[in-house]
């Protein structure tokens, strides 16, 4: 029997705030250290400028953070949330759109597991294995528009390799599973393989190497936290639901 949209939006909605909201505590807790640490290295590194290049070079480069450190860490926070939930409203239609012929309800864990990994290795994974995520501040600003072009690029065919690893996967339902794993790892390679066909980040990174991977790992880690997190109380609302719905059902049909 088919669910109806609407819980399904409802369902979207809780999942999307309470994974934002795990994503956006594990990176105050472990992310932003290494933040501070990064803009205590770039101040230190224009102090050395300034000194080099006198006073002309500081009266340019001085200047006030807009908001405390402490605002943007709850800035961040709230950020998170938000992000949870248009990524829950989305993640929602996508759910019903891919599902709308099997019926919404049925198998709603396994389902909400295999479909929160999807998501994670195309929005995230992919995208972040050609693009790594860089501290902020980090690149020209200038090349801000060419970057967010090349990211949601990236994002695009990082969806469209998943759809299509799905077809692959759908399509070929007679032959052996070996087969179809095959398949699906090959067209997962095509994808990586157009990934990287795209153009290279156009800035330098001036970041030490040690801090630069430890933020680009606990970065995506904390997408896979967003991930987890949602498919677990996606998954667990939609368990709630049908169980819910198999008392109502059995008097009628008696």
């Amino acid at each position: 029997m088919s669910e109806p949209v609407l819980p399904l939006l409802g369902r979207g909605l809780a999942a999307g705030g309470a994974a934002g909201l795990a994503a956006g505590l594990f990176s105050l807790l472990l992310a932003e250290p290494l933040m501070d640490r990064a803009i205590r290295l770039e101040e230190a590194r224009s102090a050395a400028d300034e000194h080099t290049h006198g006073a002309a070079a500081t009266a340019v480069q001085h200047h006030e953070e807009l908001f405390s450190r402490s605002t943007q860490h709850f800035g961040l926070v709230v950020t998170a949330v938000v992000a949870g939930l248009a990524l829950g409203v989305l993640f929602a239609l996508a759910y019903a759109l891919v599902h709308r012929r099997t019926g919404l309800g049925e198998r709603p864990w396994p389902r909400a597991l295999a479909f929160g990994a999807a998501a994670f290795v195309a929005v995230s994974l992919l995208p972040g294995l050609r693009y790594p995520a860089n501290p902020p501040g980090v690149g020209d600003s200038g090349t801000v528009a060419s970057r967010q072009a090349l990211w949601l690029a990236a994002v695009v065919i990082g969806i469209l390799g998943m759809v299509l690893a799905r077809q692959v996967y759908v399509r070929l339902a007679d032959r052996s599973l070996p087969v179809r794993q095959v398949a699906v790892a090959v067209t997962g390679v095509a994808t990586l393989a157009v990934l990287f066909a795209l153009p290279g980040n156009p800035d330098e990174v001036p970041v030490a190497a040690t801090l630069l991977w430890d933020f680009r790992m606990l970065s995506l880690a904390s997408h896979a936290v967003l991930w987890a997190v949602f498919a677990g109380v996606f998954g667990a609302l939609g368990l709630r639901a049908a169980t819910r719905s198999v008392p109502a059902a059995e008097p009628v049909a008696a």
